[in-house]
């Protein structure tokens, strides 16, 4: 178990402030509003659609309340123990969870609810369709759940835009669009590779083009 810290390498810390939300105006507006105490929330969606963000945000600003979250994934290693006094027990990847791990977040989510601490989790696909325990399924999908959507082409410009600005990169349109066409429309990629191409930007002290781009994955892959 660990607390998840509000900045992760390069990346900008994920905060409601920073979340375009698109049509997951809800979601979002939901758990704004969230506090300590109330009934569980369960995201799904596919990868890029913000699930990871969100979960985020919530614990960036328990944490700026001083309030403890606890932040469990598929990666981390098990048996799991709470923490005395959480108030959020977050679970991202819940769908990748095997059994030990399903073990573990069952009796965490009993013990939140002892604390009267909130439980938040996502996952790739609805809670009926998750490849768990019942009785933790269930759990999981007793509360309120929302379905979440990849942004739009242009939200994901935005996103892009933004994430260069902060950099102190220039990001044009004609290496916009080659990033675009060139990967799948996966926000959480797109942003791996703005971190590549930023990087290789950096090591051969060249500007941002389109050429540098496919420099970059002629020698580095794709």
């Amino acid at each position: 178990m660990k607390q998840i810290p509000l900045a992760i390498g390069p990346e900008a810390a994920r905060t409601f402030a920073n979340f375009l939300p698109g049509a997951n105006g809800e979601a979002l507006a939901h758990l704004q509003a969230l506090a300590p105490g109330a009934p569980p929330v369960y995201l799904w969606g596919p990868a890029g659609s913000g699930k990871t963000h969100l979960l985020q945000a919530v614990v960036a600003r328990a944490q700026e309340r001083g309030q403890h979250a606890a932040w469990l994934d598929a990666g981390e290693s098990v048996p799991w123990s709470a923490t005395a006094h959480a108030d959020w027990l977050v679970f991202d990847d819940a769908d990748r969870f095997d059994e030990r791990a399903q073990q573990s977040a069952f009796a965490l989510f009993v013990d939140a609810g002892a604390q009267g601490a909130t439980v938040l989790a996502a996952g790739s696909v609805p809670p009926v369709d998750l490849p768990l325990r019942e009785d933790l399924r269930s759990r999981l999908g007793w509360g309120h759940v929302f379905a979440l959507a990849p942004l739009g082409e242009a939200e994901t410009r935005s996103a892009l835009r933004r994430e260069a600005d902060r950099r102190g990169t220039f990001l044009s349109d004609e290496v916009m669009d080659y990033l675009l066409t060139r990967f799948a429309r996966d926000l959480k990629h797109l942003m791996g590779e703005l971190d590549r191409l930023d990087a290789f930007s950096l090591a051969t002290k060249r500007a941002i083009t389109v050429p540098l781009l496919k420099q970059m994955l002629a020698e580095g892959g794709s």
